[in-house]
């Protein structure tokens, strides 16, 4: 029904934003990433729009680019995900950081979100595996996404993985540092080059 709304805002919360189009405001749920991108009360701003039909309530969301309305509605298609959760998820994760957690299978990652607990972020993972590297917006990304499934292609490198979260780094950043290695390396060796790649990221 709606593809964007262009409108003066006059009104935000912690999630949503109000605008007056024409006299008339609309407030659309959103998420952190759009209300950091959104101009101040008082000026011109454009979002994307999606209209989520219930039968005791009709709820406008709002987004600021394309890329992350259709990535909010792909994770409403998965089971059991609705709005609110994907909202959540999208809070925490920008669609490009979402696209390397699902491609690693970094459940944790998406917990972190409010509200999610591991059923959902396992479904998302398991859904959409696959389905979101259009959402990738950088080559460094598109990188990424390759470094984490070519991570756990050999035993070593999904042990070196493992190794690597257990010392406290997170699955997505143990994949990406262990997909840039040589695929042929010891487990041993993978964590330890691994490792001086992760040093120089801190």
């Amino acid at each position: 029904m709606f593809y964007s709304l262009t409108g003066t805002v006059v009104f935000f919360d912690e999630n949503s934003v109000a605008l007056d189009c024409g006299g008339v405001a609309f407030r659309l749920f959103t998420t952190n990433n759009t209300l950091r991108k959104c101009a101040p009360i008082g000026e011109v701003q454009t979002l994307f729009t999606h209209l989520n039909v219930r039968e005791d309530a009709l709820d406008l969301f709002g987004f600021a680019d394309k890329n992350e309305l259709d990535c909010f509605k792909m994770l409403t298609s998965v089971s059991g995900v609705g709005p609110k959760a994907a909202l959540a998820i999208l809070s925490q994760l920008t669609p490009d950081m979402l696209a390397v957690s699902v491609a690693g299978g970094d459940v944790k990652a998406i917990t972190a979100a409010q509200g999610v607990g591991p059923k959902i972020a396992q479904r998302v993972v398991l859904e959409l595996k696959g389905k979101l590297d259009s959402f990738a917006t950088s080559s460094e990304t598109l990188g990424n996404i390759a470094a984490v499934q070519k991570a756990t292609v050999s035993y070593a490198g999904e042990d070196a993985v493992n190794a690597l979260v257990m010392l406290g780094y997170s699955k997505s950043e143990a994949s990406i540092a262990v997909g840039r290695l040589d695929g042929n390396l010891s487990t041993e060796e993978m964590i330890k080059q691994a490792l001086k790649q992760l040093a120089k990221n801190i």
